[in-house]
């Protein structure tokens, strides 16, 4: 798909065509035999913000992929008043294990904004994929023609039971339920698949950058280089533990001299962003650095040029800005917690970690072994380009649909 914008600049999609040095010919072929049967289908996504966080990440660059191969693949992003979003930002963490109290009032809201949503939204597509709690009651308002997945990103190893309960009654109405690994798994009647997330090599957050170009975009934001930089990227969430990133650092500063970096953004579906990122503010001073920008080029910048990148969670269901991370040949240091233990095997390609001084420590140890460093980097990238790249995302995606096939409606009948 091309498209041509004023009288010079030619637009065009990524294609799968351009991952063949990364995953060679073979695969190419297949992806594209597998889409080319799907061609006809008429795929649309549902979730809560376009930008901020993995979820819209994957979004972004999936969609863009499935429609160059020939799927027509759409993305809706629902509506919804501020009480809203407070509501499903304490599902979100309650999904991940924390209390709730889950009143009438806010059941009431929650499921009266998704009604006026799905007032809003024509959602008469070959396959419907709607992604995590925020718009999870949506199916209760269409009559279902063709089938409807819902994606679950988060860590749902330990959720709350009562908000589960609440939830189940939804969830079971779906053909199918996707969850990034199987620890997740749940006693539910729809099948459950598991596919864990992957990056866009070519996008502005992973796309290679010049010395200059990196220089750029640090100067810019008045980060200095003149030391190492320890650089953690994530939401402002409790759960990535920004604090504890910040004491960890405090710690390994008496051994090695360092600048740390915590930059995020504040997606509009969580507005306990706002309040984190305040609190971190008041860790500011020489070396240590809080930013809240939606700059994919610093983040991009960051990551290549960092001596070593944490993503200290105490929660989370893939880690999305690992990945991104490890395809730098950066080394990581991870919580030892959800998706990230299956990205960095300890000691060989990163560290995973318990606490803050084991943080702190394995900081020590890699700033102080620039072969360490160079080695896990190395290895790191490897594992990404073998097992975390958006063309095995894809496919995974076109098993799964093509696995509907005997419950898709007549071809033609799809909306534009």
């Amino acid at each position: 798909m091309d498209g041509t914008t004023g009288d010079s600049q030619t637009w065009r999609l990524t294609s799968v065509h351009e991952y063949e040095a990364l995953i060679g010919a073979e695969t190419v072929e297949r992806l594209l035999m597998k889409a080319k049967k799907l061609r006809d289908l008429h795929v649309v996504n549902v979730n809560s913000t376009y930008y901020g966080g993995g979820v819209a990440e994957i979004l972004s660059s999936l969609t863009l992929l499935m429609n160059a191969a020939g799927i027509r693949t759409g993305w809706r992003v629902i509506q919804g008043r501020p009480d809203f979003f407070s509501i499903t930002k304490k599902m979100h963490n309650a999904l991940q294990g924390a209390a709730i109290n889950l009143s009438d009032l806010k059941r009431d809201i929650y499921e009266e904004v998704v009604f006026e949503n799905a007032a809003r939204m024509h959602l008469d597509h070959d396959l419907v994929i709607v992604h995590d709690p925020q718009p999870l009651p949506l199916i209760d308002h269409f009559r279902q023609k063709a089938p409807w997945v819902w994606r679950c990103h988060v860590d749902l190893s330990n959720p709350h039971r009562d908000l589960w309960s609440y939830l189940a009654p939804f969830i079971e109405r779906y053909d199918a339920v996707v969850l990034s690994l199987p620890e997740y798994a749940q006693k539910i009647t729809p099948p459950q698949r598991f596919i864990m997330p992957a990056i866009n090599p070519f996008s502005t957050t992973n796309k290679e950058l010049s010395d200059a170009e990196i220089e750029d975009r640090l100067s810019h934001y008045e980060i200095p280089t003149d030391r190492p930089l320890i650089v953690q990227v994530s939401r402002f969430d409790k759960w990535k533990d920004p604090q504890g990133v910040i004491d960890a650092f405090r710690i390994a500063r008496n051994e090695v001299d360092a600048t740390l970096v915590l930059v995020g953004n504040i997606a509009t579906d969580d507005p306990e962003g706002q309040e984190i990122f305040e609190s971190l503010c008041k860790c500011n001073e020489d070396r240590i650095r809080v930013l809240s920008v939606q700059d994919s080029a610093l983040v991009n910048a960051l990551q290549r040029r960092a001596a070593v990148v944490l993503q200290k969670s105490i929660r989370e269901g893939f880690g999305l800005t690992v990945t991104e991370a490890m395809w730098k040949g950066t080394p990581v240091i991870g919580g030892k917690v959800g998706g990230i233990r299956h990205q960095i095997e300890d000691g060989v390609n990163g560290f995973l970690v318990d606490s803050v001084d084991e943080a702190a420590k394995r900081i020590v140890q890699v700033l102080k072994d620039p072969g360490l460093r160079r080695q896990l980097g190395e290895k790191a990238k490897e594992t990404v380009r073998e097992r975390f790249l958006m063309t095995r995302l894809m496919e995974d995606w076109l098993d799964l649909i093509a696995s509907f096939e005997p419950h898709f409606r007549l071809r033609g009948g799809s909306s534009a």
